[in-house]
């Protein structure tokens, strides 16, 4: 990795096949690690409630010890199944046998001028009937305008309907005053988000944006906790909040762009491309 671009890649598994690729990973979990791996059970950190903030484990450590020594000039993040290619390669056949050649590994030309850069959109206004009517019936008996109208199949619908219904106003309370309308807003009108705890930006905005972040979800602990967290709806709760607050808040407060990503499973050698 050169000097001038840093990405970690967060994992609870080693993952051999990267092992000697340019990225530098970072193991969370109680997955047993070599010392080819960050560790962030050390130090200042928030290895205790992995199971509940996953790959945001590992960035607490980072933030808490590690940033203030940074001196790369973009820093960024992916996981491990989700990764940053090249815009190059977006439409060619990736698998694991060349997954370390697209893997994004230089500042590209296109970023001159920006501050942030996010995953590619994903849209989740395409709910099927049946599913909407299962998960979504409370939502559905205060507006049932969104049983039909795929513009109403917003965020906070979506985030209702598979984390917790309420949920995400409850944590809307715990917000700084400054986010608190903007982002009830952009969870309200936008029926897609920049997925994945995904970004890379410039350390000084990593700092102010690790901030704001687990500001928000130590608030958020005091009305959820960690005991009823539990199934694939609200175990990672707070994941999932910072997944949608991400998305608001590299625009709201930084000269972004988009970039293409890949998902791919090593495990099972599954690949698909993220626009």
């Amino acid at each position: 990795m050169n000097n001038r671009l840093k990405i970690f890649c967060v994992t609870n598994r080693p993952i051999k096949l990267l092992e000697n690729s340019d990225l530098i990973l970072a193991g969370v979990g109680k997955d047993k690690f070599t010392d080819h791996y960050l560790k962030s059970n050390n130090q200042e950190n928030i290895d205790f409630k992995e199971k509940y903030y996953s790959e945001l484990t590992f960035h607490y450590w980072y933030w808490k010890n590690l940033l203030k020594q940074e001196k790369s000039d973009w820093i960024g993040f992916c996981q491990k199944r989700r990764f940053w290619i090249k815009k190059e390669s977006y439409n060619l056949e990736i698998t694991s046998e060349n997954l370390k050649d697209h893997l994004l590994k230089e500042i590209p030309e296109e970023w001159r001028g920006f501050e942030s850069v996010i995953c590619s959109p994903i849209y989740i206004n395409n709910v099927k009937k049946m599913k909407m009517l299962k998960r979504g019936f409370r939502s559905l008996l205060r507006d049932p305008f969104i049983f039909f109208n795929k513009k109403k199949q917003s965020l906070k619908f979506h985030f209702d309907m598979h984390h917790g219904y309420g949920n995400i106003d409850l944590a809307l309370d715990c917000i700084n005053q400054e986010d608190k309308f903007e982002f009830k807003k952009y969870l309200s009108n936008n029926i897609s988000y920049n997925p994945h705890i995904m970004f890379i930006t410039k350390p000084e905005i990593a700092k102010k944006w690790f901030y704001s972040l687990f500001t928000w979800l130590e608030n958020c602990e005091k009305i959820f906790g960690f005991e009823k967290l539990t199934g694939y709806d609200t175990t990672r709760l707070y994941a999932y909040l910072a997944e949608r607050y991400l998305s608001f808040w590299f625009k709201k407060y930084t000269k972004h762009t988009s970039w293409p990503w890949i998902f791919c499973d090593l495990e099972k050698n599954n690949f698909l491309n993220g626009k």
